[in-house]
């Protein structure tokens, strides 16, 4: 077979850029506020269009080549949808749940927080994620809630609920020594 390749090698679809796309790029690049993931983005799409194929573009900005012709195919695609530059090298939207609580809901948990547990009938010192996760299932606030949320939410606030008590009201030993 003449030393060919069994299998003939396919080239990619070609990307053949206006002037304004290529302009829009190089600038994409260049910025210095351009995040990494745009900036290679553009850089392969250029290569692309200088008439690189995936395993060549791969091999020069190391990355592999699944990346490079991922970002081949949505340029592709995005120029038949008339997306503009910025717009086809977007990621696109990620599926998952939609948030669970609604923001007066977590409001109700960082107030519930900061309030002492004695003035919901609760017979503790201080509130533990497990508590408050409690009370705001008795309270009707939510249908359910594990403590491990309640503390992911607290952590994201910053609340410290165990430690409010001290800045407010120190303990009666810190009182008594400062006298």
């Amino acid at each position: 077979m003449n030393g060919e390749s069994a299998l003939p090698q396919l080239a990619p679809p070609p990307v053949k850029l206006e002037a304004d796309e290529r302009e829009q790029l190089e600038r994409l690049i260049k910025g210095h506020n351009t995040a990494q993931q745009l900036a290679l983005r553009a850089r392969i799409i250029l290569l692309a269009d200088a008439g690189k194929n995936h395993r060549e573009i791969a091999r020069q900005l190391q990355v592999s080549h699944q990346t490079a012709r991922l970002w081949r195919q949505r340029w592709l695609a995005g120029q038949s949808g008339g997306l503009e530059v910025i717009e086809r090298l977007q990621d696109e939207a990620r599926s998952g749940a939609p948030a669970t609580f609604e923001p007066e809901q977590v409001l109700h948990l960082f107030k519930l927080a900061c309030d002492a547990p004695s003035e919901y009938g609760r017979p503790i010192s201080q509130w533990t994620n497990r508590e408050l996760a409690d009370e705001l299932i008795k309270q009707g606030i939510v249908e359910t809630i594990s403590p491990r949320h309640v503390g992911r939410l607290l952590a994201e606030a910053d609340l410290k609920p165990h430690q409010s008590g001290y800045w407010l009201n120190p303990p009666p030993t810190l009182t008594s020594m400062t006298r």
